[in-house]
């Protein structure tokens, strides 16, 4: 029955029969006629080669697919149906073809025994002239050979054919394998180029990051702030002459062209030298001594024809505290418009400079403010400002490691230790020296010790000439000291040797009246006197 066969895409290749399976009914097979070969040979009974999947024949040509094991009457009808249904008959008909039965199997060749394998059949090609049957319903069509056991067609560079299915799967793969091999490359490629700019900066020139463009402007109270205002009244000095030649500092005190410095800043100009005053503008102009005091070391110079000058603000030293920023301007080794800055160490440091001399007549006696802005040689008579651009002293000393209090003795550099004359008293001597040339000195009228090394001041046994050590109707005297005696307070202060009791006596104007403690004969007497005047160098 054609229902149970379908329409399978490949018939099933012939498999041996056993013997007992062979009905009895089969005609034996006959020999066939060299031109009546048949169109289909059957195939070699061997096993199967190992060769690819076969692909699908058209329906047209392939013959139906017959279980072998479920045909009612057993393999070999199977095969007649099969053979039957290839050329379009009832099952179990067979055309009849040069003499041969109906029904009978052409070219069948003997079954062998069960379980054995036949032997290869020879192909016999159709002889010469002889054309292959047409299919039914195919005009023009040719019977086509099919081996169920041969490899898939192969196409012209003989690789097996590929479904279009298994083109597109393989294409994908294709794909992501070329990308993951350009990634690959490519991250090589860049981590190369990345060390490369890395170690040698990069293929172009190098451009920094930079802060833009800002306001130039400053709190008043900062150092900016400060030097900003301060630097225009401040000038540097040059002098030369026959006692040599030096540089200094100075500022502005008014717009007459006044300009206060260190007396020993101008000293080595004398009588005849030259004095060149540079502004923080780069403007010169020569100057000329007003009038100097060694005693205070102070001394005021004079230029002409400069306008525009600014004077810098004076401040009230004794306002000051310990603690106190403040800004010290100069020309430190001739670099001119050096802006340092510090704190206000201590006040009322007694110090002496000078003493080159050696009759003492060059010493000065200063009772300062010690600060720890850097000042070196070169600073000399430049203003010490606070913190809101007003002078507060006038640098003069430094301790150095090496050398004595002078700044300009061995050209040493500063320790973190300046001085500096309180401004309270270099504004007494400057107006002193504009208005007279000179300045005053506050005495007590009498003759100090210089030698006595214990505690206080010790009044001499005898004066200078030889005569009293204290001057008769001077303050001393008027106040009872004697010989011998040892002042040990100024005020209720304590003094520790000579040069501290002239300190303290010069830190005051003539006329002020003060408080001594004496210490006479192991008792202790106080005395109160009137301070005199002298004329200074």
């Amino acid at each position: 029955m054609e229902s149970g066969y379908g329409n399978a895409p490949q018939a099933a290749p012939p498999q041996p029969v056993p013997p007992h399976a062979v009905s009895p009914q089969a005609a034996p097979p006959q020999p066939v006629p060299p031109h009546a070969a048949p169109s289909q040979p059957v195939p070699p009974q061997a096993a199967p080669p190992q060769a690819a999947p076969p692909q699908p024949v058209p329906p047209q040509l392939a013959a139906p697919q017959h279980p072998q094991n479920h045909h009612p009457q057993g393999p070999v009808a199977a095969q007649q149906g099969a053979i039957a249904h290839q050329q379009g008959l009832p099952q179990g008909d067979v055309p009849h073809q040069q003499g041969l039965s109906q029904g009978a199997i052409p070219h069948q060749e003997p079954l062998p025994a069960h379980g054995a394998v036949p032997p290869p059949q020879p192909h016999m090609p159709p002889p010469p002239g002889a054309s292959m049957p047409p299919l039914p319903g195919a005009s023009g069509a040719h019977w086509q050979r099919y081996d169920p056991w041969r490899a898939a067609p192969l196409q012209q560079n003989g690789s097996v054919q590929v479904s279009p299915e298994r083109r597109r799967k393989r294409a994908r793969r294709v794909l992501v394998a070329g990308a993951a091999l350009i990634a690959l490359v490519s991250g090589s490629v860049g981590g190369a180029v990345g060390a490369y700019l890395e170690r040698n900066g990069g293929v172009s020139e190098v451009e920094l990051p930079q802060a833009g463009a800002e306001s130039t402007d400053r709190t008043p109270g900062s150092v900016a702030g400060i030097a900003a205002s301060a630097l225009p009244s401040v000038v540097t000095l040059h002098v030369s002459g026959d006692d040599g030649q030096g540089t200094g500092t100075g500022f502005v005190l008014d717009a007459r062209g006044h300009i206060l410095t260190n007396n020993h800043v101008v000293e080595p100009a004398g009588t005849g030298g030259e004095i060149s005053v540079t502004f923080s503008g780069g403007q010169t102009a020569r100057a000329e001594v007003v009038g100097g005091d060694t005693g205070y070391d102070l001394a005021v110079v004079k230029v002409s024809g400069v306008s525009g000058l600014k004077p810098l603000p004076l401040g009230n030293s004794d306002n000051v505290r310990v603690g106190d920023p403040v800004v010290a301007i100069g020309a430190p080794f001739d670099l001119a418009n050096t802006v340092t800055s510090g704190i206000i160490s201590a006040k009322e440091r007694p110090i002496t400079a000078g003493g080159e001399k050696g009759d003492g007549s060059d010493i000065s006696y200063v009772d300062a403010l010690q600060t720890d802005a850097p000042i070196n040689p070169g600073n000399s008579g430049g203003p010490l400002v606070d913190s809101q651009a007003r002078v507060i002293g006038i640098n003069s000393a430094i301790r150095s490691a090496d050398s004595g209090s002078d700044p300009e003795a061995g050209q040493a550099g500063s320790i973190g230790l300046g001085f500096a004359i309180p401004i309270n008293q270099g504004k007494r001597v400057a107006e002193e020296l504009i208005n007279t040339g000179k300045a005053t000195h506050p005495v007590i009228g009498v003759t100090l010790d210089m030698g006595y090394t214990g505690d206080g001041a010790r009044v001499a046994m005898k004066g200078n000439d030889g005569g009293s050590p204290v001057n008769e109707g001077g303050p001393g005297a008027r106040a009872g000291i004697t010989a011998g005696d040892v002042i040990t307070e100024v005020d209720g202060q304590s003094v520790h040797s000579g040069e501290e009791l002239i300190v303290k006596i010069r830190a005051h104007r003539p006329g002020d009246r003060l408080e001594l403690t004496l210490k006479r004969d192991g008792d202790e007497k106080k005395v109160t006197l009137v301070l005199g005047s002298s004329e200074g160098d």
